[in-house]
């Protein structure tokens, strides 16, 4: 029974994440139910993580095992005919009996789109944060470096999250301009519930000058997410990669 990779690229809006749940249309259920019409068989599709409610993905990573034999193209081709517009199969793979995509990941790459500007935009309202006030990139890029490592993020981490350790690590958060949108790109080997949106979040009273770039180093100290930034809006927040080491990935088969 051969174990299949898939990657997902879908505009979250209309979704109640992607784990099915018992109350929302979740992206999961929509894979799983195309894949069923092609397959012939219900298949459960593991996938490299969560995304909240509104929040969107360029390239979610998972994996479903199935009894039927077919081309890989097929579950490009044959399943993108019967999901909605809003979701679609970018490739497939072939990965070793056993895989698991959420622990295997090395890591994962999220970015963050805000618009800064007092005027709105409606084709990006979907798509992005806007943040009215000015504010101050160098200060931002300062306090971004401050969360590269290993820490422990309970003070960036939803209220309800059940995650049995906060200790995660991150590779490189960067915070670039491009006119008046804002990117945050953040790389780390995990996350825990809502952990980039408030990452995020506090990162903007930083650069509102609520607090100093300094005050990240105190948030990772003492773990209190009362005395964190907001949570950022989901609508801004894309799942771009999720990268493996490559001796557990074949090549790509894309429609």
């Amino acid at each position: 029974m051969p174990t299949i990779l898939v990657t997902v690229a879908y505009d979250g809006t209309n979704y109640s994440g992607w784990q099915v749940q018992p109350n929302g249309l979740a992206v999961q259920q929509v894979v799983e139910d195309a894949l069923e019409k092609v397959l012939g068989e219900r298949v459960q599709v593991r996938s490299s993580g969560r995304t909240d409610a509104g929040v969107h993905a360029r390239a979610m990573a998972a994996a479903f095992t199935t009894s039927r034999e077919l081309p890989l193209r097929a579950f490009v081709e044959g399943a993108n005919r019967f999901l909605p517009a809003d979701v679609a199969i970018q490739d497939a793979r072939i990965v070793p009996d056993g895989f698991k995509p959420i622990t295997m990941a090395h890591a994962k790459w999220y970015r963050y789109t805000i618009i800064n500007s007092s005027v709105r935009s409606p084709l990006d309202r979907l798509y992005s944060w806007q943040v009215r006030e000015p504010l101050d990139l160098a200060a931002m890029n300062d306090a971004a470096g401050r969360f590269v490592g290993s820490h422990d993020f309970a003070a960036f981490r939803a209220s309800n999250c059940v995650a049995k350790t906060t200790v995660r690590r991150i590779d490189s958060v960067r915070v670039s301009c491009h006119g008046g949108r804002i990117i945050i790109d953040v790389v780390g080997g995990g996350f825990l519930k809502n952990m980039v949106r408030v990452m995020v979040g506090t990162l903007v009273d930083i650069g509102k000058g609520r607090f100093v770039p300094s005050d990240i180093d105190r948030l990772l100290q003492r773990g209190d997410r009362k005395e964190a930034g907001s949570t950022a809006p989901a609508c801004g927040l894309c799942l771009m990669q999720v990268e493996y080491p490559e001796e557990f990935i074949s090549q790509p088969v894309n429609a």
